[in-house]
């Protein structure tokens, strides 16, 4: 006798509950994550649909979209019915967002309060598997002029040289900078050596009239801000 099998292809779901169909009928926003993700696949497999491959991509990431944009390309196509071509349609699309939430007019945004501060410079770290150390340039009115990637490090730590932040604080003309560096390991607890080179930087800020105003240890989701816990 002939085995049939119960696995249900995308193209036998009623239309509005396709993916594609689904954004277009209803928008992007009333489509799951695992929907948007089977999109970028495309098609399934004889065993799973697209959206299963997603649902399973998802559950390896603990259905979270940043552990999701932490994943390589390889590490992609470790799951069934994922080669490179969607593996890389997937990675493309999780770093346009990325740069989608990093592409803040510069000159527009204004730095208040620790918090601004750390929503500049998590959209530029976030998903980061190793260290990296950035600055923000203010103009006198805290505007923000510009974000710049100074160094970046392994999973531990990252060389940072003070002649570099301040060449580029001049070069822009800043009157004032925030320092940011984030901790892979999500800790937010600042290192000795994190602490060290602080000092340093805000007594050569001092010599060349260039306030340094805090200083941001970044995770996915918390930061810790020096100048908050009055160690600037």
């Amino acid at each position: 006798m002939q085995k049939y099998s119960k696995h249900v292809t995308i193209k036998q779901w009623a239309e509005e509950d396709r993916p594609r169909e689904k954004l277009m009928l209803k928008g992007r926003h009333a489509l799951s994550d695992a929907e948007l993700i089977a999109i970028l696949i495309g098609s399934g497999t004889h065993e799973m649909s697209a959206v299963e491959i997603a649902k399973e991509i998802l559950e390896g990431a603990r259905d979270n979209l940043m552990e999701l944009g932490k994943l390589t390309v390889q590490d992609l196509t470790k799951y069934r019915g994922v080669g490179p071509a969607r593996a890389i349609a997937i990675a493309a699309a999780l770093e346009l967002g990325r740069r989608r939430n990093e592409s803040v007019p510069p000159g527009k945004s204004f730095i208040r309060k620790s918090q601004d501060a750390f929503a500049v410079l998590n959209t530029v770290m976030q998903d980061k598997p190793y260290e990296e150390f950035w600055i923000l340039l203010l103009n006198r009115a805290n505007g923000l002029i510009r974000k710049e990637c100074i160094s970046e490090g392994g999973i531990s730590g990252t060389v940072v040289d003070p002649k570099k932040i301040f060449k580029v604080a001049l070069d822009y003309h800043a009157t004032g900078i925030i320092l940011g560096h984030n901790h892979p390991s999500g800790n937010t607890k600042p290192s000795e050596s994190d602490i060290r080179i602080t000092n340093k930087i805000v007594e050569a800020g001092k010599l060349l009239e260039v306030s340094v105003l805090d200083h941001i240890i970044v995770t996915d989701r918390e930061f810790f801000s020096f100048s908050d816990q009055g160690m600037m």
